[in-house]
């Protein structure tokens, strides 16, 4: 039976890896300056920005799901989620919805015999359409008051939820959270992400007077705290059944946009439901 390890024989303290977070905590910050740029701006300069987010995570898709015809799969994927885009920005939103789906299915067909399975344009479509098409809405819908204010609380609660899960998670370590799909992320992380979220929300809600209860802004900090991090897991799912490590490598510290803003694609549709609960006076 074997004896006792020696300390000499213990592998190293797990040490905080503080280069990999100032370098992600960079491109965060240029990357959050030109998203406050493009919402306080708004309108036509959001737009301008939503298209060109659009247009490099259809590319990055493309890349990774038909990588032989990347330029003709990203480029229907772009389409469809275009088209929604503006249908809805001309303030026919229910029409977009409607759009979407259709621009889904023609991007199939575009990728039928150049992609291994052309469903995954379809899906491609969806899984980048819905959230660009929700925080269009979000910020730009004239029928629904204070989208700048909204827009702010979603990007402060995603960019909460990610430097919380990355900083407590390395910090504390401990259990993983779901190792087989991602073997870095912990439980400690994804608990500190939360607690970063819901103190994010609260403090944007109270800041930018949305009228909001504390009790409901927690709720929407922790909602969208969740969503961040189911956003982010998917993500992970979705890399390895396409064999890849990082989406692409566009972001110092991130790898592709996609693996930057997976988590907002998922909170965004978190967040714009709870607008409508909200317009809707269910909440206060």
């Amino acid at each position: 039976m074997a004896g006792p390890k020696s300390i000499a024989s213990l592998p190293p303290a797990r040490r905080f890896d503080w280069s990999n977070l100032r370098l992600r905590a960079l491109s965060a910050a240029v990357l959050a300056a030109l998203a406050v740029v493009a919402v306080a701006i708004g309108q036509w300069a959001f737009l301008v920005g939503i298209a060109a987010a659009a247009s490099l995570l259809a590319n990055e898709w493309s890349l990774m799901s038909a990588p032989h015809a990347p330029l003709r799969v990203g480029g229907a994927i772009t389409g469809a989620v275009l088209a929604a885009v503006f249908t809805g920005y001309l303030n026919h939103y229910p029409l977009a919805w409607l759009v979407l789906p259709i621009g889904a299915v023609l991007a199939a067909v575009t990728a039928r015999g150049v992609a291994e399975r052309s469903e995954d344009a379809a899906f491609g479509a969806i899984y980048i359409g819905a959230p660009c098409l929700a925080v269009t809405w979000l910020r730009n819908a004239p029928d629904a008051p204070q989208g700048v204010e909204w827009t702010f609380l979603l990007l402060a609660v995603t960019s909460a939820a990610d430097i919380g899960a990355f900083a407590v998670g390395n910090l504390a370590g401990g259990p993983k959270l779901w190792p087989r799909i991602s073997p870095n992320k912990t439980w400690s992380g994804f608990l500190g992400g939360l607690v970063f979220a819901v103190a994010a929300s609260v403090a944007v809600a109270f800041w930018a007077h949305i009228r909001l209860s504390l009790a409901a802004a927690a709720l929407m900090g922790l909602v969208g705290g969740l969503a961040t991090m189911a956003g982010d897991l998917l993500e992970s799912i979705l890399k390895r059944r396409f064999g890849v490590k990082d989406s692409g490598d566009l972001i110092p510290g991130h790898g592709g946009l996609l693996d930057r803003v997976d988590g907002m694609m998922f909170a965004v549709m978190a967040v714009a439901g709870a607008r409508l609960i909200h317009l809707a006076g269910w909440s206060t």
